[in-house]
Order: structure tokens, then C-alpha cells, then sequence
């Protein structure tokens, strides 16, 4: 969290014990960057995005809650992750709003997959 401070709002700043929890509501209204945008630009580094929009009450929020097995050298590059994906949002916000670009599934029309869903998979049939 130490790490972040300097561009990343904490929603509860203070000392914590193994989780906080970020507010992008700065990023999404200055640059249009969602907590999603930035969930899905971490897979594209390899990141299992944190847990997103919770706490209901904190608006754009990412919960990070490393696990105790997590290695110095993973927690770095995963504070080096969201630093680049800050930069990006400064410099070029669409290539985040397209995120993810490496995965073998892109981002879904999540409306469409909403009002449509898809409850069976073929299977080759």
C-alpha cells in the first residue's frame, strides 16, 4: 500500500494488516479508467486481478489481499504492475478500457452476455 501512496488513493489510508482496499474514483473521472480497466490490465501482466467493487460502499474499489506465501519479489512486481497500468491511464487510457489484449478470452459484452446468456457449451458438437 506504502508502495502506491503516491498515485493510488487509498479508501481507508492508515496502517493496515494484510489488505486495503483502493478507490479509483479519481482515475475514472479524470481519465475514464475503471477499477475494471485496471483488473483487466492486470492479466495482461500475468496478475489475477484483485477483488473489484468491494466494498460496495467505497466507489471504484480494489480490495488487494496478498496471501501470507506471497514472495517479496511477486508483491514487487505486482506494485510495478499497477504502476505502469497508472502510467498508461495518464498517458494512453484506451489501451486500458480494451484490456485485456493477451488472453485467450478479450473482454466480454458483459450487457449482452447479461440479457443473452450462453448456459451450455458444446463441446465440439
Amino acid at each position: 500500500m506504502k508502495k502506491l501512496s503516491d498515485i493510488y488513493d487509498a479508501a481507508y489510508p492508515g496502517i493496515c494488516m494484510h489488505e486495503f482496499v483502493l478507490t479509483l474514483e479519481r482515475l475514472k473521472n479524470e481519465r475514464g479508467v475503471s477499477a475494471m480497466d485496471v483488473a483487466k490490465a492486470l492479466l495482461d501482466r500475468g496478475i489475477h486481478p484483485p477483488t473489484m467493487y468491494f466494498p460496495l460502499i467505497v466507489k471504484e474499489a480494489l480490495m488487494i489481499e496478498p496471501t501470507e506465501t506471497e514472495s517479496r519479489e511477486t508483491l514487487d512486481d505486482a506494485v510495478a504492475a499497477l504502476r505502469e497500468i497508472y502510467g498508461l491511464a495518464e498517458t494512453s487510457p484506451e489501451i486500458l478500457r480494451n484490456s485485456p489484449h493477451t488472453t485467450p478470452v478479450r473482454r466480454p459484452d458483459e450487457v449482452g452476455a447479461a440479457r443473452r446468456p450462453k448456459l451450455r457449451y458444446g463441446f465440439g458438437d
